[in-house]
């Protein structure tokens, strides 16, 4: 036999350990194509850096939390435990609670859309509800129409699901019935995805009339109509216009998109999804594989709030709070910017649309707004093409008329100290 090695020895070659190797490894397979390709939303991004102590952020559309309904949100939880507490907690169905279905049928009916409870999906907000459509109508390669700039959420969900998005020309009030006829007709398109009533990001409301004809359009083409409506109930002047899926021509082919993150509370993530009954029951499907249903727990609550609170007086009282601040953003935006920049005032919603003057960039300008307190989101990310580097979005909904009227004082300065950089990196000298 061999010598045995001595237990003080130091190991050698031939000894166990120095012969151990680690295992080969190989690496994990790549991400799907689509995760590579889709970048992450540059808002989310600004609200994670907005939450430093001391900025006044017109940036994300936050509603106002000193406007929740706080006590009757903690009431409607309270009752729906009392009612019954093992329902509360336990699974649910894919479609939605009865009860909850049944309000909001009832709500869209009083606004002049005929829908019974069996017309509708609840979803875990209305994003969700654009995922579930997305991914019951689009496969990779086809052709989606949206605004230009829209919402840019939207784009990415298209994006994700390896759409070729398709800008439709617009002007300040929206789609253009025309240009959207011709590019249905040379793109041959699945869908328009459009948000008329208080666009995000513009404020801007598509009129009736142009309403009615991209109805006909869409019948006389064939294509899908995606209405997303989470601002609609958000109106501070003017009247309340008819949505897509009530003209006539879009009966059978436009899926309403609704929320209640803007009127109850966006804690809550309950949106819902009105379609023809079809795409429902595909959606149903879908939703099915993504998270079996929404919480039931949130459901039963918000069936209760809605039974047992005048929701209308509440919206009454959070746009009577938004008004006037919009019209402090609007207000200071005047007395504090040059005349050479430019903005809208929104009939509703919550937010402005700027454009600062040729030559500028909004992306550039943050950076500056954000070290003297206070930040914005650049238009040039919701763009589906060609996008204006000099627009930025405004929310007005979150701070105090005070709070905005310093914020726009903080963004006049930061708009200073730009162009007097700008100006000596272009000219040389201050």
């Amino acid at each position: 036999m061999p010598a045995a090695v001595p237990a003080s020895a130091p190991a050698t070659a031939t000894t166990p350990a120095a012969t151990a190797t680690a295992p080969a490894t190989a690496p994990p397979p790549a991400f799907a194509a689509r995760a590579a390709s889709v970048e992450g939303s540059p808002v989310r991004e600004i609200l994670a850096l907005t939450e430093r102590p001391g900025i006044i952020s017109l940036a994300g559309g936050l509603p106002a939390p000193e406007l929740f309904d706080t006590e009757g949100l903690r009431a409607a939880y309270d009752a729906a435990f009392a009612g019954s507490a093992r329902r509360a907690l336990q699974y649910s169905t894919t479609e939605g609670a009865p009860e909850l279905r049944e309000a909001v049928a009832a709500r869209a009916t009083a606004r002049g859309l005929p829908t019974g409870p069996d017309d509708v999906l609840i979803t875990s907000g209305s994003q969700q509800a654009l995922t579930l459509i997305t991914a019951t109508l689009v496969e990779p390669g086809d052709v989606v129409l949206v605004e230009n700039p829209t919402y840019l959420a939207a784009l990415q969900c298209f994006r994700l699901a390896g759409a070729r998005v398709v800008a439709v020309p617009c002007d300040a009030q929206g789609i253009l019935p025309d240009a959207l006829a011709d590019v249905v007709a040379r793109e041959r398109p699945k869908l328009l995805y459009t948000v008329p009533t208080f666009q995000n990001p513009t404020g801007r409301t598509l009129p009736a009339d142009r309403r009615a004809a991209v109805a006909r359009t869409a019948a006389r083409l064939g294509l899908w109509l995606v209405e997303d409506d989470p601002y609609g109930e958000l109106r501070y002047e003017g009247s309340d216009l008819p949505w897509l899926a009530a003209h006539p021509g879009a009966e059978d082919r436009t899926a309403l998109l609704g929320s209640f993150s803007k009127v109850m509370a966006p804690g809550l993530r309950l949106g819902w999804l009105r379609a023809p009954a079809a795409l429902r029951r595909a959606a149903v499907v879908a939703k099915q594989a993504a998270d079996l249903h929404t919480s039931t727990v949130d459901q039963l609550a918000a069936a209760h709030y809605l039974a047992a609170v005048d929701l209308d007086a509440h919206i009454a009282a959070v746009r009577a709070a938004y008004r006037e601040r919009r019209d402090a953003l609007h207000g200071a935006l005047a007395r504090s910017l040059p005349g050479d920049c430019a903005w809208n005032l929104p009939e509703g919603g919550m937010f402005l649309w700027a454009r600062l003057p040729a030559d500028h960039d909004a992306t550039n300008l943050l950076r500056t707004a954000v070290a003297h307190g206070v930040a914005f989101v650049p238009g040039a990310p919701f763009h589906a093409t060609a996008p204006d580097p000099r627009t930025l979005r405004l929310s007005f909904t979150t701070h105090t008329p005070a709070e905005i009227t310093e914020g726009v004082d903080r963004l006049r300065a930061a708009l200073a100290e730009y162009e007097g950089k700008r100006s000596f990196s272009v000219g040389g000298r201050p």
